[in-house]
């Protein structure tokens, strides 16, 4: 037959509204939803019937028995009795108040259950459940997706498809149902065991936890490629919730999982692949390497947010609502946590979210606890330290300059003095006109052929490709590109000392601050340079520094000068003077570590400054130098006199002070704090006389080299370790921080042997013949009778 039924036209298909076909599909999905739920609760009431039925405690046959029996018994009187209208007035009106008063039909009288206790008791809840009408489940109808209909000789073909059904929530409907016969289950009653045996059940779990990651773990760095698959079931293992062994578990994992990535990580950044690289085909090998990146970025980012979110748990105090871990135990994942962000920071440096690892790290240099700071400070410094290109050292800068201005530079020094670890050596200055022109090349085409030969000419052009390759060869970071980055990192740094000297003098980071421009200084801007020096005066004259802070004030400022402040015309005297009253602060206490800044500020004020200094100047620092020697530890008496030798060979004059007879008017006046008017030329160095006795060997050393007039040459001369070396070295070289003498003195007395000579340490004759005698005899061993006197005595 043929069939009548229209195919509907291309048309009329489009005139269907979107709007209906939506509604359509709405609908069918709510009553597929509908259905669903049903079904669900059909099965849950069944298997609570089921477990209600197995509850029940099953009867006795002979109760069944007897319950029949009573039954018929029932009936038969039943049978017996008489309708209402044969019986008399009397029995009926007792019926009547009987019924008023109790249901005495439906109990027995003799006892005192409530009304119909036991039919509700003996009555089948499976027979109940079974009157229930039951429903099959329907299969959800399939929708159909309508595509572009094709146009044939006979007409217009609709074309349609079957829409995929996702049976995502079936599985969520699983799940839902397995954890909640898990909880019908978890309610029975576990055996209580003892301490004992709960110790070595929780070693078996740790052991079985311990062997599961070891397992995994080493099939991933096996194959990577193959098992990143794994690493989500690693990961998984972050969520333990056994309480018992939760807290170990997750430590191991979080270590395990950190040593994984820094395996595994490629040293490159991964970066998503646009829209047009997805659709492109590509070779199995691409694929699979693609894949293989995806797959670990992911997880690495699941990774970080796990760490940051156990972290964050640990700040706020908050316990998760399943209550596995205890607060108490929060604090030591959250080290766990910070010690594998440390990790990841120092170690993957080129990979991807360092910024977000930066960003977590650096606000925990601040917090309170001091451990956790102390690992985050190690963290950057060796961060610092590693990075020769200066990308990751220059985030991490953004991110402490915003930490210190957004806390109002309410946070702790260390954050700060982690600056002095920058590996900045150059920066970008300001280029001049003849900088900036292009520089002309060594010789011109016309020129090389005017003086070399043809030959010569054939090897120039092949060593010039030759240079270039290897150029492009080289896979370093250029020059330029780096002194940029280096640049713009410094200036950073220095904004946040400028703001702090502005704003915040009388901040705890102020030390900080001025040991960093200490550091710093020689790559400070010129056009800062007089603003700088102003602001470092003020804050000596003020006096509320310590003598360490006003030592790096003053360091900062002969830094400046000495670099490219030699062009302004400015007198530093003040800075020298400051200096000079600073000294006697020092002593052999705590402050005896701080004479290394002393030692160089010295070499910077007279070594690389000696044009500017006047003789007086020198006298009097040499005499104080030599004072405060007296009053230090070994290891800064030897930078004292090392630092007194280069003023003695650099400034001509200074021998006046071996010499007893004074030069000039005037008397030394050592209380003077001002070293040009304190008449230093007229007193000598009589300390050297008292540290040529000192206990050090290399203080007499010095002494005695400084008392001849420090030569070069000849039998009074230094050897050769100590004259090349500077003295911030020898004061590092013979430091006393291990309690111990350096370098170790020797033993006077030398030892005495363990073993003598026979015969020779006895003077007496008559000793020496008879050990003569007892030494040749033959020894002869004889039994030995304890009981001998006893048996004499049982004789007598």
């Amino acid at each position: 037959r043929k069939n009548t039924k229209r195919v509907p036209s291309f048309r009329k298909l489009l005139r269907t509204s979107k709007i209906k076909l939506d509604n359509k599909l709405k609908n069918k999905q709510y009553k597929q939803q509908s259905a669903a739920k049903k079904y669900r609760k059909e099965q849950k009431k069944l298997r609570e019937a089921v477990r209600d039925a197995i509850s029940r405690k099953p009867f006795p046959l002979e109760e069944c028995k007897k319950k029949q029996v009573a039954e018929k018994r029932e009936e038969e009187e039943e049978e017996d009795a008489l309708p209402l209208d044969m019986m008399d007035e009397d029995d009926l009106k007792l019926m009547e108040d009987l019924a008023q008063k109790a249901s005495f039909l439906t109990r027995d009288l003799s006892s005192d259950e409530p009304v119909h206790v036991k039919k509700q008791k003996h009555e089948s809840v499976i027979d109940k459940y079974e009157k229930v009408p039951r429903r099959m489940q329907a299969e959800p109808e399939k929708e159909l997706i309508h595509l572009l209909p094709i146009k044939d000789k006979g007409g217009i073909i609709p074309q349609t498809m079957e829409k995929p059904v996702l049976n995502v929530p079936q599985d969520e409907e699983e799940d839902t149902e397995e954890m909640e016969e898990a909880e019908d289950f978890n309610e029975e009653p576990l055996p209580v065991l003892t301490p004992e045996e709960m110790a070595a059940q929780r070693r078996q779990k740790l052991q079985e936890r311990k062997m599961h990651i070891a397992a995994l773990a080493s099939a991933i760095l096996s194959e990577p490629d193959n098992n990143i698959k794994k690493l989500k079931e690693l990961r998984a293992m972050l969520m333990e919730q056994d309480p018992n062994v939760a807290v170990i578990v997750r430590k191991l994992v979080m270590v395990s999982l950190m040593e994984i990535f820094k395996d595994i990580a490629p040293s490159y950044k991964i970066r998503p692949l646009t829209e047009a690289e997805k659709a492109t085909k590509v070779k199995k090998e691409t694929q699979k390497l693609r894949e293989f990146e995806e797959g670990l970025v992911s997880q690495y980012k699941f990774y970080l947010e796990n760490l940051e979110q156990t972290i964050k748990d640990w700040k706020q105090r908050k316990l998760k609502k399943s209550n596995v871990i205890s607060l108490k135990a929060y604090k030591g994942l959250a080290e766990i946590a910070v010690k594998c962000l440390c990790e990841l920071l120092v170690a993957l440096p080129h990979f991807n979210f360092h910024n977000n690892i930066i960003v977590l790290i650096v606000p925990l240099m601040n917090d309170a606890s001091k451990m956790i700071s102390e690992l985050c400070f190690e963290a950057v410094k060796k961060l610092f330290k590693q990075d020769k290109l200066g990308y990751a050292s220059l985030g991490v800068v953004k991110v402490i300059s915003g930490l210190v201005r957004g806390r109002n530079y309410d946070v702790r020094p260390e954050v700060l003095k982690v600056f002095l670890y920058l590996r900045i050596k150059e920066v970008e200055l300001q280029k001049d006109s003849e900088d900036i022109a292009p520089k002309k090349k060594f010789m011109t085409y016309k020129e090389k052929r005017k003086n070399l030969s043809r030959m010569q000419r054939k090897w120039k052009k092949a060593e010039e490709k030759l240079e270039r390759e290897l150029l492009e060869a080289e896979a370093s970071e250029s020059k330029e590109k780096k002194l940029k980055l280096h640049t713009e990192t410094l200036n950073i740094v220095f904004v946040t000392y400028f703001r702090i000297l502005k704003k915040a003098q009388k901040s705890p980071l102020l030390p900080a601050v001025l040991e960093g421009l200490a550091k710093f200084a020689h790559l400070i801007n010129v056009e800062f340079f007089d603003d700088l020096l102003i602001v470092l005066h003020s804050l000596i004259a003020s006096g509320g520094l310590s003598y360490r802070e006003s030592l790096h004030c003053i360091l900062s400022a002969f830094h400046i000068l000495s670099g490219q402040g030699d062009v302004l015309n400015i007198d530093p005297m003040k800075f020298y003077t400051h200096l000079y009253k600073t000294l006697f602060s020092l002593h052999a206490g705590g402050t005896n570590d701080d004479i290394g800044i002393v030692l160089q500020c010295l070499d910077v004020m007279f070594a690389k400054r000696r044009k500017q200094v006047s003789q007086q100047r020198a006298l009097a620092f040499l005499k104080r130098l030599s004072t405060l020697a007296l009053h230090v530890l070994p290891n800064s008496s030897v930078g004292i006199l090392a630092t007194n030798r280069v003023l003695m060979q650099t400034f001509p004059k200074m021998d006046l002070l071996l010499d007893n007879e004074s030069q000039g008017s005037g008397v030394y006046l050592p209380e003077l704090d001002e070293p040009e008017h304190c008449n230093a030329q007229n007193t000598a160095l009589w300390e050297l006389h008292l540290l040529q006795r000192h206990y050090h060997p290399t203080v007499q050393k010095f002494a005695a080299h400084l008392i001849v007039g420090a030569p070069t040459e000849g039998s009074g001369a230094l050897s050769l370790d100590l004259s090349q070396r500077p003295a911030t070295e020898l004061f590092e070289a013979y430091s006393m921080r291990g309690m111990n003498f350096n370098p170790p003195v020797a033993s006077v007395t030398p030892r005495r042997k363990d073993t003598f000579s026979q015969m020779d340490s006895f003077t007496d004759e008559e000793l020496n013949k008879q050990l003569q005698q007892h030494i040749s005899e033959t020894v002869v061993h004889k039994p030995l009778d304890f009981a001998k006197h006893l048996k004499e005595s049982s004789l007598s």
